[in-house]
């Protein structure tokens, strides 16, 4: 017996009877060799954790656009805190883990730069729309290793594909991320907002503090022990109706006071023309495009607005200013 397989016993010994077991993957769209050291989670996580789209993450806006504090969250940022509370309650609720945390970490690498700012403006002037949830899928099937995709199991992509509110991931790992997100992008975006003087800790109305918790710590202990005890031993993941509400309270709030404040939005004019200015200039020069996405179109038949959208998508903050000020910004004469 190796040790993939010694974990697997050891998953079905230990595991809650409503988890996903690792044994019994629907497997993946290319059959590999199974690996001696990792189940099959765990190689899904390890490719993630090592793909180039996970690493740029790190350049992309959560809230502030590229932000020069050293303390904002970034969408990495966001993501490990996602993958940390969500091994947290997989773990009390005795689920698996690596499957958690494989979809944790690949939820958002379809994201745009400049946010859900970014995801907006590409929806609009793609032909086909654009959604991050569903470039987050395309980036693991098809966009990374050149158009071979990393080749992860049904359950993980099942999870990314369905981590957005309207979402029904189809295992309890994937509901446990879906509730995860929320919790996190609630929580420490109320971090940044205050750090960036947005609104104060005052500000925050108390039908949802008394309730919930007057600091981000009491916030995130008071929503990741209702799911919890509300979700032990049982076949599906819940809050109590009480805590559920007014958790979508506060996102409705923070909507309505952060996210839309014209103080965090201030530069979501120039990202949008900075955004269709890229676009209209690649589907003008399809040959400056990188040789990746030319075999996306020539061998594999993708349309050229899809694959513009894939590259605009694939930067990061910076990467797409310092790409603009080359191609639109003057130089100044040197000898």
């Amino acid at each position: 017996m190796n040790l993939r397989e010694t974990a697997e016993m050891l998953e079905e010994q230990y595991l809650s009877p409503y988890a996903s077991l690792s044994r019994n993957t629907k497997g993946r769209d290319r059959q590999e060799p199974l690996c001696d050291i990792r189940p099959e989670y765990q190689r899904d996580r390890d490719r993630i954790l090592h793909s180039k789209s996970f690493r740029r993450l790190k350049h992309k806006t959560q809230v502030f656009l590229d932000p020069e504090g050293d303390h904002y969250r970034t969408r990495l940022t966001h993501t490990l805190e996602v993958s940390q509370i969500a091994r947290t309650i997989a773990k009390a609720l005795r689920l698996n883990e690596s499957l958690t945390e494989a979809i944790a970490l690949g939820h958002d690498l379809g994201h745009t730069p400049f946010g859900h700012t970014g995801e907006m403006i590409l929806n609009e002037i793609c032909e086909d729309g654009f959604a991050h949830y569903l470039q987050s899928v395309r980036v693991v099937e098809i966009l990374e290793k050149n158009g071979r995709g990393l080749n992860l199991t049904k359950e993980v992509r099942d999870g990314i594909r369905n981590h957005r509110t309207s979402g029904h991931p189809s295992t309890l790992e994937g509901c446990v991320v879906r509730l995860s997100d929320k919790i996190a992008y609630i929580n420490h975006d109320i971090d940044d907002a205050l750090r960036g003087r947005i609104i104060q800790e005052g500000e925050l109305p108390s039908c949802y503090t008394d309730v919930l918790g007057h600091s981000v710590r009491e916030r995130l202990n008071t929503m990741i022990h209702d799911i919890i005890e509300n979700s032990l031993d049982k076949p599906e993941i819940l809050m109590s109706p009480g805590m559920e509400e007014t958790m979508q309270g506060l996102r409705t709030w923070m909507f309505d006071h952060v996210y839309k404040n014209p103080k965090a939005k201030a530069e979501d004019g120039k990202a949008r023309k900075l955004i269709v200015a890229l676009y209209e200039y690649y589907m003008d020069h399809l040959e400056e495009l990188p040789q990746e996405y030319h075999y996306l179109m020539d061998e594999l038949g993708e349309k050229k607005t899809r694959v513009v959208c894939d590259y605009i998508a694939g930067m990061s903050d910076s990467y797409a200013i310092d790409t603009f000020e080359e191609l639109f910004v003057p130089k100044a004469w040197k000898v």
